[in-house]
């Protein structure tokens, strides 16, 4: 802070005050005066869209080998700029580029060191092609390796919860509906319920990346080139799938960027729930779980303290992955075709969604692995909640009772046993025949959180049989 209080300039702020912004522009040519450096700082991309460099190589590399293919460029000319290309991305990845505002973006600052490297080689390289249609290629190129990404992540958290069924398989949670017991589980049947929902979430990054691995290199500005490019032999080069078709389009399409952020935002959503799931089984209230310390901080004045702050962080960062989609759905509602620099703005909520989701599935992970069941716990409360309940009524049905009337009648034993403050099981004979005379000893086989537990039959059931079968089909499938 300086004296009057006011919040001191950092040196990169300082710079961009003090520069004189010199550097010819590559469109500058029609200009006849010189950029406001308020407008310099007010249009820069190269803060957040840097991290597209290694891409922007990537693409531009290829596009090389193509215009040498259709003639633009001779063979020395392209090996010229892939080498001086290479060369460049070693500058990046070690440190020693330097970044300047008025460069604008990733594209020009590489183009520029490109020139400044190998002469008047480097300016051919553009040739066939505008920063909109380039822009949108090293998009989707990052975005394709980000996908990936993420999936690795989720089958690494699905596998945290596979890792621990094992272990689990003898220990029976209660069920809950509207955050009240209902039925009893067991554990791998809840780790298993997570893995179905993180596995849809593959299954929409797998669906979602479709749409990202389309390529948009050789649209141009809008309209196509008159340049006789090769985009297939271009799509080749870089593995995308096809080729976009129409020009227009292309250079407006970020439909595959909100897509992507769709899907962050259901994994985030899942990742939420979990958490908060997770939160209350800790508390004393619950004790169903220990959370591993590492992740969990203290309190600055309650020395007792053991608060799950990144369980509860990964739930609030939700709110910026939900964020982060509004952003884009509100960016893109009123633009008319074709590009329009409001685009710029898609790259932050992109990242952002990405790097949230990605550090949320890191340490859910190991969160998952390192938790604890409170069995003792678990079990001391078991019996609570007659969780028996619907298996004993499900009894009455296979006996020849309507659905209804057997809820009825369960429904007033449940009545009677809370007024006994005891089980169902706990109920005598004489008990259950007042409510049915035909009911005998048999009742008792579903009756206690364990018998419940062997009646259940159906496919996908928490039955000890369709639980190891389902476990075993996810063992195989996360190999």
């Amino acid at each position: 802070m300086d004296t009057q209080g006011k919040p001191k300039k950092n040196n990169f702020e300082i710079q961009k005050e003090t520069e004189t912004f010199s550097i010819k522009k590559a469109w500058g040519g029609v200009f006849n005066q010189a950029t406001d450096p308020r407008m310099e700082r007010f249009t820069e991309s190269i803060s957040f869209d840097q991290r597209l460099y290694y891409h922007d190589i990537l693409g531009s590399q290829a596009h090389a080998k193509m215009l040498e293919t259709v003639g633009i460029l001779t063979p020395e000319e392209r090996d010229a700029i892939i080498s001086g290309l290479d060369a460049i991305l070693q500058d990046i990845e070690s440190g020693k580029f330097e970044y300047k505002i008025e460069l604008e973006d990733i594209h020009m600052h590489i183009e520029r060191a490109l020139i400044e490297r190998i002469g008047d080689t480097g300016r051919k390289l553009h040739t066939g092609r505008s920063r909109n249609d380039q822009v949108s290629t090293d998009l989707r190129l990052w975005m394709r390796d980000a996908a990936d990404h993420v999936d690795g992540l989720l089958k690494n958290l699905q596998r945290a919860f596979i890792g621990r069924c094992d272990e689990d398989m003898d220990c029976i949670l209660p069920g809950y509906t509207h955050t009240q017991r209902a039925q009893p589980v067991l554990a791998p049947h809840y780790w298993m319920a997570y893995c179905e929902k993180y596995d849809r979430d593959r299954q929409r990054i797998h669906d979602c990346r479709k749409r990202i691995n389309i390529l948009s290199l050789g649209a141009a500005a809008l309209a196509g080139t008159s340049i006789p490019i090769n985009r297939h032999m271009t799509a080749e080069l870089l593995s995308f799938e096809d080729v976009g078709k129409n020009s227009l389009d292309i250079s407006s399409d970020r439909d595959y960027a909100v897509e992507f952020v769709f899907v962050l935002t259901l994994i985030a959503e899942h990742l939420s729930s979990w958490a908060e799931e997770w939160i209350l089984w800790s508390t004393e209230e619950f004790h169903f779980i220990q959370l591993p310390q590492k992740f969990c901080t203290g309190s600055s004045i309650m020395p007792q303290k053991v608060n799950p702050d990144t369980l509860e962080l990964i739930r609030g960062k939700t709110a910026r992955v939900v964020g982060d989609l509004q952003t884009l759905l509100v960016l893109l509602k009123g633009l008319p075709l074709a590009y329009n620099r409001d685009l710029q703005e898609d790259k932050p909520p992109i990242f952002d969604a990405y790097d949230t989701v990605c550090a949320s599935l890191e340490l859910a992970a190991d969160i998952v692995a390192g938790t604890k069941l409170d069995r003792e716990a678990i079990s001391a409360k078991l019996d609570r909640g007659h969780l028996d309940a619907t298996t004993f009524m499900e009894y009455l049905i296979l006996r020849g009772i309507p659905q209804r009337t057997a809820h009825e009648l369960v429904g007033k034993l449940v009545r009677k046993a809370l007024n006994q403050k005891c089980r169902l099981a706990d109920l005598s004979l004489s008990d259950f025949q007042e409510a049915d005379a035909s009911l005998d000893e048999t009742v008792y086989s579903v009756l206690g959180v364990q018998q419940a537990i062997l009646a259940f039959k159906s496919y996908g059931s928490t039955s000890q049989e369709q639980v190891k079968t389902q476990l075993n089909f996810w063992i195989k499938y996360l190999e």
